[in-house]
């Protein structure tokens, strides 16, 4: 049987403004600046509907974005177009995982502590770190956490961060670190890669993505080493599919590597919700922030599994607390070990190499129709590439014709107009992109 929410009627309200001593709902918003009260984009909205129009209209809406499923995309910066196992679903909607939030009472959430058990130690084993969480909101959150995690454990306030970071990452950092007064420095871009004259004195941590938003392979090593020599944490950034061919972070002298699991099986949903993770090396596991799931044995010697190293404002003192994010994202994390599982060690580094195998056979064929590709060398399956005119109007173009393009890079650096960061996942046959190719190259 379903049972519907019934609201509150008008004379429910009525009494309740009563009872309070207001006149109406307007009153209590009067705290709220009026100018975002009438904003236009609020009053756009409309009258409420009933519930069978209410639906009609979704409908509609929701036939809009029908070309998302049937137009082939090479947009990526973050959100990927990946295979996702049939099998996925088929797990994830198992009633006793789908409706699954906190697994406070271990006794009767085995199942879900597995899970996330599973979570972190595939999560280790590509990161090459110690101990990783059963997942945080997305990547971009775990990565602000991490340097609130670094500043902490250094004791210093400066957070520096490679102009090679996705600029939305950026100002996420920057948002996290108004709080407790941090500040964060940005450093020159060259070539596409990090710059090797960098300034860390008195730094708590050197931010670097791998791959970075510009689709390059930065040189962990090296950056590691001029982290640890000023003294300070290296914080990577990863793309965990990439993982799959490139050498671990914790290999190359990461202290803490994070990233977002949204390639396995989470579909990209207009940019969200995904699933952040968070790996340390074993010195940094008492600051690891979210919940950690161990393995132990219970009293007849049975294996189980719990929530342990509770470091939560919800379990410690505020001002003792590693973090002050109190969820995750266990249905994702979930989805993201099914597709894991389903695809193997073999099968994630097979994926990997056919993406770089079709980013490389499209990069290549853009050149040959005379496109630069901007700072060129390695990279797993993005790269830039200069189309010569504004490449929002190349968007267009390529939408006009039933494709959706890349990121044009004027969205977030207006000199760079004309450039576009092309992604072509597993998922891109040679068909599609020879279309993508004979389309951009229509406008000329």
């Amino acid at each position: 049987m379903e049972f519907r929410y019934l609201p509150m009627t008008e004379q429910d309200e009525r009494d309740m403004l009563y009872t309070i001593g207001v006149e109406s709902i307007d009153n209590l918003l009067e705290d709220i600046p009026a100018s975002l009260r009438e904003s236009a984009s609020l009053s756009a909205i409309g009258a409420p509907l009933p519930e069978v129009d209410l639906v009609r209209h979704m409908t509609k809406l929701a036939e809009k974005n029908m070309h998302t499923k049937s137009h082939p995309s090479f947009l990526g910066a973050g959100m990927y177009d990946h295979l996702s196992p049939s099998v996925m679903n088929h797990m994830l909607l198992r009633s006793e995982f789908y409706t699954a939030y906190t697994p406070y009472q271990p006794e009767i959430s085995q199942g879900e502590l597995q899970a996330m058990f599973e979570f972190q130690t595939m999560i280790c084993e590509l990161t090459g770190m110690d101990v990783a969480n059963s997942s945080m909101y997305d990547g971009i959150t775990s990565l602000a956490e991490a340097t609130y995690l670094a500043s902490a454990h250094t004791k210093k306030k400066r957070i520096v961060v490679s102009g090679a970071v996705h600029p939305e990452a950026k100002d996420v950092i920057r948002t996290y670190a108004g709080g407790p007064g941090l500040d964060v420095e940005v450093t020159p871009v060259v070539d596409g890669l990090t710059s090797g004259d960098l300034d860390l004195t008195d730094a708590s941590c050197l931010v670097v993505q791998y791959p970075n938003f510009y689709g390059r392979i930065e040189d962990l090593a090296s950056l590691a080493k001029a982290a640890h020599d000023a003294g300070a944490l290296f914080v990577v950034s990863s793309n965990p599919l990439a993982l799959g061919v490139l050498e671990s972070p914790g290999a190359l002298g990461a202290d803490i590597t994070v990233g977002d699991a949204q390639p396995f099986g989470i579909p990209q949903s207009f940019g969200g919700p995904s699933c952040g993770y968070f790996a340390v090396k074993k010195a940094l596991m008492r600051k690891l922030p979210g919940r950690l799931v161990g393995q132990t044995v219970d009293e007849d010697g049975k294996r189980g599994f719990v929530l342990t190293l509770q470091a939560r404002e919800q379990h410690i003192r505020r001002d003792k607390a590693t973090s002050n994010i109190c969820s995750n994202q266990a249905l994702n994390a979930l989805a993201a070990s099914i597709t894991m599982s389903a695809l193997g060690k073999y099968g994630i580094r097979d994926m990997a190499v056919r993406n770089m195998q079709t980013a490389h056979y499209m990069k290549e064929s853009l050149k040959a129709a005379g496109y630069a590709v901007i700072d060129e060398g390695p990279m797993f399956n993005e790269f830039v590439v200069d189309f010569g005119v504004d490449a929002d109007d190349v968007s267009r173009h390529l939408l006009d014709h039933g494709i959706i393009g890349g990121l044009p890079l004027g969205t977030y650096e207006a000199e760079r107009r004309t450039q576009m960061l092309v992604c072509a996942t597993e998922l891109r046959t040679k068909e599609e992109i020879d279309q993508f190719v004979e389309v951009v190259g229509g406008m000329n």
